[in-house]
C-alpha cells in the first residue's frame, strides 16, 4: 500500500478532493490550517482568510492508483503551491 500526502493552500484544496473522489478513493483524512515553511515562506496560519493557509489531506490506496492521482496532481501544484508525498506504508485494519 502506498500513502499518499499532499499540501496545499486551503483556496484550492476543492480541487484536490474533487481529484480524490474522480479516481475513486474510498477516504482521506483532511486536517486544515496546518503549519509550515516551504517553497512561499513560513505559513503561520494567522490569516482571516484561507488566501495563506495551508490544509493538508492523506489517503492510503494501491500503488496504481497512488501514482495516477499524483500525475493529476502535479499542474495543481504547479499553478497553486504546495507537495505531494507517496511513500510503502503497511496497512492494518482495525476490528469493527
Amino acid at each position: 500500500m502506498k500513502k499518499l500526502e499532499i499540501v496545499m493552500d486551503s483556496l484550492h484544496l476543492s480541487k484536490v478532493l474533487e481529484l480524490l473522489e474522480k479516481e475513486g478513493v474510498s477516504g482521506y483524512t483532511l486536517i486544515k490550517d496546518v503549519l509550515g515553511k516551504g517553497e512561499r515562506g513560513i505559513m503561520s496560519g494567522d490569516e482571516l482568510t484561507d488566501v495563506f493557509k495551508n490544509s493538508y489531506v492523506f489517503t492510503v490506496c494501491d500503488d496504481n492508483l497512488a501514482t495516477s492521482i499524483a500525475k493529476k496532481v502535479e499542474p495543481l501544484l504547479k499553478r497553486y503551491g504546495g507537495i505531494c508525498v507517496i511513500s510503502d506504508v503497511q496497512h492494518i485494519v482495525g476490528i469493527k
